[in-house]
This record gives C-alpha cells, structure tokens and sequence, in this order.
C-alpha cells in the first residue's frame, strides 16, 4: 500500500496535531492509502489470508457455530485484509491477526461518525470555528474524505479493539476513536483517528529529602492544583 498526500487533509492533520484545550489536549490524523501492493505487502496479504482460511476450516471441522459471513465472502476478506494492511501501514511495529482483527471492525454509516465525532470533538470544532468560520470542522472534514475517497460510494467501518490491544489507545489517552473510509472502486482507504490526553495541573509541590541509615534518598511529595511544575529528580 502508498501512502497518498492530500493537501486539504494536511490542512486537518496540522489543526489537529496536540491541538491543546487547556487541561486537555486533541490528537487527531488522517491518512489515506492506495490499495495496490506496494513492498512485502503482497506476502502479508497472503499470509493474512491464509490465516483466514485456516480459521474457517478449523470452525468447519469442530462442527461449532457457523462462522461470521463476512468472513466468507471472498470480496469482504479482502477487504479485511486491506483494513489490515492499513493498520500495519500504520503501525509496522505491531502485530495483527486478521481473524481478531474481524470482530474488532464494525460497518457504520456516515451519520453514526458524525454522531460520534460531534459527541467527542466539540470542544475541538469550536476552535475550528475561531480560526476558520466558513465551514464547520466535520463540513471541513467531510470535504477532505470525498475528494480523497468519494464517501457516497464508500464502506465505513470502526475499529474497537479491547484496550490491551488498542495501539491507537495512547497511554493517558480519556478516550480515543478510529474509523476507516474504504473506497471498492478506487481502492483507496483513509484513516481518520482521534484522541483525547489530559495534562495534571500541580500548583503546590513540597519535596523532603533526607538519608536514611542504608544511605539512600527518598522522596515525598504532595500535590494541589493550579500552576504547572516540571520537575526532575
């Protein structure tokens, strides 16, 4: 898969790069992908499709319950595996399985990530509007995602992975959301994902040192809100 470049999601991805709230801070990026092979992709394709069939098979052969028919179509598991090979685009260093990866995906419509992205990035899309009062943020957004990918003719999906195995999930994140906008004709897919980080505030820090007999130092300290403090020990 290439990684496409697009001047008006720049544009997004720059606003929404540590966009700072005050106590909190917006993180937020877009990336868009063409689907042809590009790499070792086409020997990851194969391998995550064999992974597939294995699973399958096994599922035939335990008689238990039939196995999800998205799986058993073979234009929806390449479409996973393009969802898959997204996400190793993404993130290169972590491994997916295409199998769990399955029921971590869930097909949306547009009007369920608008829902979602209007709940979450209020605050952020009132910002927006200082800078830019023409458009609203997800008009912006909107805009962005159909020159890229044609949202009318586009497979929406979220990816709700459990929070163990969420490489969006940053440490300290309150909350996150990932969505892929997957274009069949064009073979294009982009990313969109959001997260929110909160910043501890210390307005009163008292540090005592002293020695104890085995000659070490400990430290205690206490903490109030208000002012920021950086402080290295």
């Amino acid at each position: 898969m290439k990684f496409l470049e697009y001047t008006p999601m720049d544009r997004l991805n720059d606003f929404l790069n540590h966009l700072n709230l005050g106590e909190r801070t917006i993180k937020g990026c877009l990336e868009a992908y063409s689907c042809k092979h590009a790499g070792t992709d086409k020997r990851l394709s194969l391998s995550l499709e064999h992974e597939i069939l294995d699973y399958l098979g096994k599922s035939l052969d335990n008689d238990s319950s039939s196995p999800a028919e998205f799986l058993l179509s073979r234009s929806s598991r390449k479409t996973l595996i393009y969802l898959v090979l997204a996400l190793y685009h993404i993130y290169p260093d972590y491994d997916f399985s295409a199998v769990k990866a399955h029921e971590f995906f869930t097909e949306e419509t547009w009007d369920s990530f608008k829902l979602i992205f209007d709940t979450y990035m209020f605050q952020a899309s009132k910002e927006w509007s200082d800078v830019d009062g023409d458009s609203s943020l997800v008009e912006t957004l909107y805009k962005a995602l159909d020159e890229v990918v044609k949202i009318s003719e586009c497979e929406i999906y979220s990816y709700n992975p459990d929070c163990d195995a969420d490489p969006f999930l940053e440490k300290g994140a309150i909350w996150s959301f990932s969505f892929f906008f997957y274009n069949r004709k064009q073979k294009r897919v982009v990313n969109c994902r959001f997260s929110c980080l909160r910043w501890i505030k210390l307005s009163l820090i008292i540090i005592l040192f002293w020695r104890i007999s085995w000659n070490k130092e400990i430290c205690v300290y206490k903490f109030g809100g208000g002012r920021n403090y950086f402080i290295k020990l």
